[in-house]
Order: C-alpha cells, then structure tokens, then sequence
C-alpha cells in the first residue's frame, strides 16, 4: 500500500494522541491523599485530630482581670477554690475551679456566702448567701436559687473527692456593686446534702441544708 510522507505523519501524530490518552484512562484522577502540596507550591498541611480541635487559649477567653482563692476546710474536708475574673468584651465572667476531698458521694449544694468568716463546726458565721442590692434577700432558701451567689453544686465521686469547674457572671472580683470583696468579705460554703434548686421555707434545707466546709475568699 502506498502512502504519502503527510499522511504517514498523520497517522503517527493520531497514534501517539491514542497511546497517550489511554495511558491517563488508565491511571486514573490522582488521589486526593497523594497531593502533597498547594497551588503554590508550599507543602499541604496534614490532617489530624490536633488540627481538627479547635484552639483554646487563655487570650481567647479574655483577659484577665483580677485572680482569688479559698482554702476550704470542715470536719475531715479539706479542698480549694480558685476564681478568675475575665473581661470578655462588654461581659465580665468569673472562672471557679474547685477540688475537694473527704465529702460522702453523691451531690453537694455549693454555694458563694456574704461574710468572709469560717468559724466551725456549723459555719454560721459566713451567713447566708451573697446577693447585696437594695432588693437582695441572703435567707439560704426563702430567695433560692436567685443569689447572685448560687454555683453549680459539687458531685462527689465513690472516693470522697471532687473536681468541678464552672463560671458566673453574678459576681465579680474587681471593685463594683457585685464583688465578692465589699466590707465584710466573702466566703464558698459546702453543704451536706445536694442543692435542690427550688425555693422553700427559711430553714428548709432545700438549698443543701447543714454546711460540712468553708472558706473564706481571699485576693490573690
């Protein structure tokens, strides 16, 4: 058969096209996984389960305002308190981190009282909780759970011991109408018994009932 110079040019260039063609089909898309690097160049960022958590830092909560602690004590209970104030835009919040031993298991009413006096074994002397204003009422049970020093209680496990960490915005450390450091000072009662979170009667009990533990709040 005879064929000319140009055709037999163009058969060849057709030939390679097809070989190369099929080649691609046959290797396929490349792997997502198998791309090691940007656009650009630059290496790509591997996945994983750090890089999928989203970073918390302390200035990423706010900065800090102003720092206190309690050294809370009872009747073979001993524990801490630690408290953080934060400014976090326009809103003021107050980080308590609390551990404590020696407590029966179960739920413990907790709550922040408006005297900074621990005087055992009953613990009367922190008096009721904090919650000044014109309209505060510190009767432990009558206006529970509307003080501004109701927390969130204390869940003690199966060997006495504790750890919680919870926030509030109804008190602060700095100066101001809510902090916990006006005249006569502060203190972190803990009950016996678990905080129902109802109001009751004066002397009911319903708010956690006898305090097994105080202390007073102190500036750090």
């Amino acid at each position: 058969m005879n064929v000319s110079r140009g055709a037999a040019a163009t058969m060849a260039a057709l030939l390679i096209t097809c070989t190369c063609a099929a080649a691609a089909a046959t290797a396929g898309p490349p792997a997502s996984g198998d791309q090691s690097s940007t656009p650009s160049g630059e290496p790509k960022a591997k996945s994983g389960p750090v890089g999928k958590q989203r970073a918390t830092t302390m200035e990423s909560r706010g900065s800090v305002v102003a720092r206190a602690h309690a050294d809370i004590k009872g009747d073979g209970v001993t524990g801490t308190a630690d408290f953080t104030e934060r400014k976090e835009g326009t809103a003021t919040i107050v980080e308590l981190h609390v551990t404590a031993k020696g407590l029966k298991p179960g739920m413990h009413g907790m709550h922040l009282h408006a005297v900074g006096k621990c005087e055992p074994p009953a613990f009367t002397s922190a008096g009721g909780h904090f919650d000044p204003g014109p309209a505060g009422n510190t009767d432990p049970d009558a206006n529970h759970p509307f003080h501004m020093g109701d927390v969130a209680q204390l869940e003690v496990g199966a060997n006495g011991e504790a750890t919680l960490d919870t926030v509030t915005t109804r008190v602060t450390l700095s100066d101001g109408p809510l902090s916990l450091f006006d005249a006569d000072g502060s203190a972190i009662i803990l009950h016996a018994n678990p905080d129902q979170g109802i109001t009751g009667e004066p002397k009911s009990g319903v708010s956690g009932g006898p305090r097994v533990a105080c202390g007073v709040i102190e500036k750090k």
